[in-house]
């Protein structure tokens, strides 16, 4: 079996997340392939592929809309409609069920494209703005994307799934916050950098808009920025300075190998969220452990 993954990931994390799964379908004896999604790319054929998996990062509770444009450059299924399990893999800084709203728009665009969603993955990462998590979180999520692969592995190659429900409230928020779509790329033309920027270039090399350009050895930034905060995030001086929301701004790879957070030492902000997150799949887990040593 081949899958592909199209995967948007600005600071890295679900280009991680999409790495550690297609791993285990490898592992598995299947092949998968990941190929980024940026702003000038063409996206290759789906066709010859028996999975199409979709990735993207939760923006307010939204998918990113570059990702939304890339799904509309999908070639039209002509006369019906495609036989390829389509799988939505969304991460999010937080388990809360509002980041259900996110598949709505991608569902949208591809069934009107002829493809079929057969179910959503989720995963939640750590935070690449409003605030960084200690850590001991960022490990603890991490190994927790390690738990689910298993079973995120087995609804793919199956072909079934889950897709979410999501409510008129959970659909009205959403819809109010994906006024961030127009608004990044007026507020991406305003961020700067501050004295301590080294010219390095690597914000213009990661940026997947291609939004950066490098002049007189300092980033310009242009309008086409989706607000994925890879250049905040990863800027190894911490110059980029994000306007309006600078108050937001995360700075630095998060080390996953660090001792994975207790319950008591999970942040205050959506707590019981991610306690029960964290127990679910690590209850699923052990569930699946002790059926297959019964068996």
């Amino acid at each position: 079996m081949k899958i592909m993954f199209y995967c948007f990931s600005g600071t890295g994390n679900t280009r991680r997340v999409c790495e550690k799964l297609a791993q285990e379908l490898e592992n598995r004896g299947h092949e998968a392939e990941i190929y980024l999604v940026t702003k000038r790319s063409a996206p290759p054929a789906p066709c010859g592929y028996d999975r199409v998996i979709a990735a993207y990062p939760v923006h307010a509770f939204n998918a990113p809309a570059a990702m939304l444009k890339f799904l509309k450059k999908l070639p039209r299924i002509r006369g019906g409609k495609s036989e390829v399990p389509v799988y939505l893999l969304r991460t999010s800084g937080e388990p809360l069920r509002l980041n259900d709203a996110s598949g709505i728009s991608p569902r949208r665009i591809l069934r009107r494209r002829g493809y079929a969603v057969k179910g959503e993955i989720h995963f939640v990462m750590p935070y690449n703005i409003i605030f960084r998590h200690s850590e001991g979180m960022a490990a603890r999520m991490d190994r927790t994307v390690d738990l689910g692969l298993s079973s995120a592995a087995d609804a793919v190659i199956s072909g079934g799934g889950q897709i979410c429900r999501v409510g008129p409230v959970r659909r009205l928020v959403s819809f109010v916050l994906r006024i961030e779509h127009p608004a990044m790329p007026l507020i991406g033309r305003t961020f700067h950098v501050s004295s301590a920027c080294m010219g390095c270039g690597l914000c213009e090399r990661r940026c997947p808009q291609g939004n950066i350009r490098i002049v007189n050895g300092k980033p310009k930034f242009g309008g086409s920025c989706v607000g994925c905060m890879g250049c905040a995030f990863l800027c190894p001086a911490d110059a980029i300075r994000t306007s309006l929301l600078n108050g937001w701004r995360v700075n630095g790879e998060y080390d996953f190998s660090a001792p994975p957070a207790s319950d008591n030492e999970v942040c205050r902000y959506c707590h019981k969220s991610y306690v029960r997150y964290f127990h679910a799949k690590e209850e699923h887990e052990n569930a699946g452990a002790q059926t297959a040593e019964e068996r």
